[in-house]
This record gives C-alpha cells, sequence and structure tokens, in this order.
C-alpha cells in the first residue's frame, strides 16, 4: 500500500495526477447526465438516496477495476477479425453500451414526444420505477464508462497510486454535483430532451469507436458545450420574459387599484339612484 502512494513523494507527479483528475472529471460528465435523468424517474424522496448508493458502488467498482488493471489492459487484445478489422473485449464492450444508451435515449424522447403513449420505457414513469433497477443500471454504464477511462488512464501514467486517487477525487465531485444536476435538469424540461440528445450523441461515439472509427472526444465536449451554452441563453430569455410578463401584470394591477371611483352619469331631471 505505501508503494502505492510513493509517488507522493515526487513533484513531477503531480502533474500526471492533475491531468488524470481532469480526465475523469470530464469523461465522467456522460455519466452524471445519466445519472440525473435516472434519477429524477424516481419519488422525490428516493432520489438522493439513489444517486449515492449508485455513485458509491461505482467507485467501489472502478477501484475494484483499478485493482486488476494489467487484465483491463489486455482486453484491447483482438480476439476475432470482422470485415478486415479486429475486434477486442473493449470494442465489444463500447458497442453494447453504446446500443443501450441509443434506445434508452430514443425510448425517452420517444416517450417525451408523446406522452399519450402508455408503453413501458426503459426509464419509465416514476410509479414503476424501482431504486434497484436504477442502481444496477447506474452501474452496468459505469462499467462501459469505467473500463474505457482506464484504459485511457493507463496510457497517461503507470502508477496505479495516481490512477485511484484521480478515480475517488472525480467520483466525489460528482456525488456532489449530481445533486445541484438533477434538480436543474427538473427544473428545466428543456434541458432532459437536451441531456438525450447528448446521450444518443454519446452512444454513436462508443458504437463508432467500437467499430474502429476514433471520434476525437474534444469535437464531442465542444459540441455538448455550445448546445449548452445556447440552451442556457434561451433559459436566460425565457425568465426575462416571464419577468417582464409579471412586472406588466403587476403594473396593469396597482393602476386599475389606484384609479379614482367613477359615479354613472343620472338622466336630466331623474333622483340620484341609491345603491
Amino acid at each position: 500500500m505505501a508503494d502505492m502512494f510513493a509517488f507522493l513523494a515526487d513533484p513531477a507527479a503531480y502533474v500526471a495526477l492533475i491531468t488524470l483528475v481532469v480526465m475523469e472529471i470530464v469523461l465522467g460528465i456522460d455519466n452524471l447526465v445519466f445519472i440525473s435523468i435516472l434519477s429524477n424517474k424516481l419519488p422525490e424522496n428516493r432520489r438522493a438516496t439513489a444517486r449515492r448508493i449508485g455513485i458509491g458502488l461505482a467507485l467501489i467498482l472502478r477501484l475494484g477495476l483499478l485493482s486488476t488493471v494489467a487484465f483491463i489492459v489486455q482486453l484491447t487484445a483482438s480476439i476475432f477479425e470482422l470485415f478486415g478489422h479486429g475486434f477486442s473485449w473493449r470494442d465489444l464492450i463500447l458497442i453494447a453500451g453504446g446500443l443501450f444508451l441509443v434506445w434508452k435515449a430514443t425510448k425517452e424522447i420517444h416517450h417525451s414526444v408523446d406522452p399519450e403513449d402508455h408503453k413501458d420505457t426503459i426509464v419509465s414513469r416514476a410509479a414503476t420505477v424501482t431504486m434497484g433497477a436504477v442502481i444496477l443500471q447506474i452501474l452496468l454504464l459505469d462499467l462501459v464508462f469505467s473500463i474505457d477511462s482506464i484504459i485511457t488512464a493507463v496510457g497517461m501514467t503507470n502508477e496505479v497510486g495516481i490512477m485511484v486517487v484521480a478515480v475517488v477525487v472525480a467520483v466525489v465531485l460528482m456525488l456532489v454535483a449530481s445533486g445541484p444536476l438533477s434538480r436543474f435538469i427538473e427544473a428545466n424540461p428543456t434541458v432532459v430532451m437536451l441531456a438525450l440528445g447528448f446521450l444518443l450523441m454519446i452512444g454513436m461515439t462508443l458504437i463508432a469507436d467500437g467499430l474502429g472509427f476514433h471520434v476525437p472526444k474534444g469535437y464531442i465536449y465542444a459540441a455538448m458545450a455550445f448546445s449548452a451554452l445556447v440552451e442556457g441563453l434561451n433559459i436566460l430569455a425565457k425568465r426575462k420574459r416571464r419577468l417582464d410578463a409579471e412586472r406588466a401584470r403587476t403594473a396593469a394591477a396597482d393602476t386599475v387599484s389606484e384609479a379614482p371611483a367613477t359615479v354613472p352619469a343620472q338622466p336630466h331631471g331623474a333622483p340620484p339612484t341609491i345603491s
């Protein structure tokens, strides 16, 4: 155990640690969006518990995978060839995870666009979703992202201690950010559709990567950041219109309440009307 954290005495190792922490946080954004959408399908009093349990078990899963890092690296070895492309266990896991994301996101988009369709979805209404199902899906998708991130981390450093610290820091930040992100998504329904679009794009990226077509992650996250910026501007514009409408209604109500009472005009010679 002491040898694992011997890197703490080497100042140069901190550069690799910071780089790896940033990478783990960026790669964890996909997982965090998925967790937020999934947990919001539960009753409100159970959402935080589901997120904590799911992310906590995901941390244990990642640390367990790090203990078998030598085996994980071997998952990149080709096991069969098809159409001139060699497929490894990593490729198959990425393809399966990508198909899962595309299927889930498509189902949820269909349910959002056509709420009258009462067919079951993989993430259906809160009344039919169980905490166990939510946690299981969080773990399954985290397995896909964990294997990919660990293989990427191995290419950056050989120090298992650095990987462990980076994973712990990233998961703790995910746990802290999951609550505010879930509440933000719930308070802004249009963000849900945007997040589902992100999951569709990430799913297709995983499938493409598994098939040998590497898409630079920078392009993916740049597109996500631009879309999030546009949606943020839309939310601010919508909030301003709502505030302007409320101010207009308040001003109109004040004008009516301050207007002097008028006495109806009486015909000439008619006795005054007593009300």
